[in-house]
């Protein structure tokens, strides 16, 4: 299984669209600072995700998550009442 997933930064309002295979595993990898262009953003949540068969799908999907479509359609799910 493959994610593409939101992840959201707790004390600013920054957020990171991903892809990966094991889903707790990079959030604590982006959470220890492993990816050094959103050091300033941690610590991370997860927001959203999405569940894949393929990589590729995954990475389709990460793709539109940062398009315009992509944060209307992911500001609607994650802001739901």
């Amino acid at each position: 299984m493959f994610f593409a997933y939101v992840l959201k930064s707790i004390h600013h309002n920054y957020f990171y669209k991903g892809h990966s295979k094991d889903l707790t595993a990079r959030l604590q990898q982006h959470n220890s600072g492993m990816t050094k262009s959103i050091r300033p953003y941690i610590p991370f949540e997860i927001v959203y995700f999405e569940e894949f068969d393929t990589e590729r799908e995954a990475i389709e999907r990460e793709k539109y998550f940062k398009t315009a479509a992509g944060r209307r359609f992911l500001k609607t799910k994650m802001f739901q009442t």
